[in-house]
């Protein structure tokens, strides 16, 4: 960061220097927190009053909406800077180092390439220099862990045809084995959602998938808290305690071990399924952070309810995701042609086999 009047240049800490995160995940026993990842309290009001430093007035901030503020006397910027138990202040933010004007080439780019199936209304509003940069809440999860997979494997034996014409079809035969695999799994930096809003991922109603399709953050980069960050962006307060998102951090993991477990089982070319899963977490530690993103959202009516598109920039690397409101009926035109150029092709094919 770079004071505005006298250009003296600053650096936070990182998290893990801030809050002593710095040892093996292996010694990990228990469950450590960071003060912006405590359990939500809800008896915390959401507006907080702050005391202008410059001139002693009070201002109220709602720190549903912002965390910045202006004192209506002397028009000194007020931030709220402390940990509060509501979720507003995170442990740490991993600043926008992407900037805008390439966010906007990006989103256009992107949208361009899907011009021909998208909705003529979408095309006509289609504003990319309306982007916003949002701070996104999320938990990251450290986890020592122990898992224990049990399946069945198949070693493909044999391979070979039965029937004629039409009616042809390949017949496999494998050797079934049982098999299990249990080990220790130190996992670095699971990254949950921590808002309730973009961890709703009901596809009927929005794309909020799209945000995590633009990881991964280089979270190892994440600075601690400071109000300044986020002078010009708008971000999203924290409403989800640890024990709402565990379940998925732990469904992480679990993906995780099953990875790795596939580089010791290749030999079971037919492949493997894990009929049972056990994971034993002997410690975690949670921090709160917030990742930058730039976000286009458009607003499709669909009949009585609205949908939500979303258009998404990773506001560090520039990787982009989103979705585009599809013109129906050219998409059924389209996919109607393909049928049907499938099935000449098809039948063409059948006649050059009856002629040999």
């Amino acid at each position: 960061m770079i004071c505005q009047f006298c250009r003296f240049e600053w650096n936070e800490k990182t998290i893990d220097e801030k809050y002593g995160f710095e040892s093996p995940i292996s010694e990990l026993h228990g469950i450590h927190m960071g003060s912006g990842a405590t359990r939500l309290q809800e008896s915390t009001k959401d507006v907080l009053t702050l005391k202008c430093g410059a001139c002693g007035a009070d201002v109220v901030v709602n720190t549903n909406e912002a965390m910045t503020a202006r004192c209506h006397w002397c028009r000194n910027t007020l931030s709220v800077n402390r940990q509060v138990p509501n979720g507003a202040v995170p442990d740490g933010v991993l600043p926008f180092s992407f900037p805008k004007d390439k966010a906007i080439e990006n989103i256009r780019e992107f949208v361009s390439k899907r011009k021909f199936f998208a909705h003529p209304q979408f095309v006509k509003e289609f504003a990319p220099e309306e982007v916003v940069g949002v701070y996104m809440p999320y938990l990251t999860m450290d986890a020592n862990a122990e898992v224990e997979l049990q399946g069945k494997g198949e070693v493909q034996t044999r391979q070979y045809t039965r029937g004629s014409g039409d009616n042809k079809y390949t017949v496999y035969d494998a050797d079934v084995y049982e098999l299990g695999r249990k080990f220790d799994l130190y996992v670095d930096d699971i990254l949950i959602e921590s808002s309730q809003q973009r961890a709703n991922q009901d596809t009927d109603l929005n794309t909020n998938n799209v945000i995590n399709a633009i990881q991964p953050f280089d979270t190892k980069q994440a600075v601690s808290y400071n109000a300044n960050y986020l002078r010009g962006y708008t971000s999203e307060r924290r409403d989800l305690d640890v024990t709402a998102v565990e379940p998925m951090a732990n469904g992480r993991v679990l993906s995780v071990a099953r990875s790795r477990a596939g580089d010791t089982i290749r030999r079971y070319g037919r492949g493997v399924r894990w009929e049972q899963e056990q994971l034993v977490v002997h410690g975690s530690r949670w921090v709160s952070l917030y990742v930058p993103v730039w976000l286009y959202s458009y607003y499709e009516q669909r009949g009585d309810r609205a949908f939500t598109h979303y258009v998404a920039v990773n506001g560090r690397t520039g990787s982009t995701m989103g979705s585009v409101p599809v013109r129906q009926g050219r998409l059924l035109a389209v996919s109607a042609g393909i049928s049907i150029i499938g099935t000449i092709i098809s039948g063409v094919i059948g006649i050059a086999y009856l002629a040999l």
